[in-house]
């Protein structure tokens, strides 16, 4: 489960990037077609995360659809099963969208007035 270093690593860059305050939400962006299930770096994140910053942030996730770039037209569009056809009929060829696996924000919790 390579999930388990992604969300290690995850909560390492958030736990950065708070220097110090608490993590309220994470939002993710994980293309379908990026091998990254979603699911497990929700199972696996307060279990990684106890003890850090990140302990029970909210995970959001955003998927992307794997997209093919036309040959002919140059248009982007999605992959129908068993076929490279672009509505315009040319042929799609392999993009990296739908591969992505990112941080889009993090959010913390505001510091506190003194």
């Amino acid at each position: 489960m390579h999930e388990y270093g992604l969300t290690l690593g995850l909560i390492e860059a958030a736990s950065k990037h708070a220097n110090g305050a608490r993590v309220t939400k994470i939002a993710l962006v994980i293309g379908e077609a990026s091998d990254v299930l979603g699911d497990s770096i929700r199972l696996c994140f307060d279990l990684i995360a106890e003890g850090t910053p990140c302990y029970g942030a909210a995970i959001e996730i955003e998927t992307t659809k794997p997209m093919l770039r036309c040959n002919s037209c140059g248009g982007l569009f999605e992959r129908k099963p068993f076929s490279f056809d672009c509505p315009c009929g040319g042929e799609g060829g392999p993009t990296e969208i739908g591969r992505e696996y990112y941080i889009k924000y993090i959010e913390v919790e505001p510091c506190q007035s003194e």
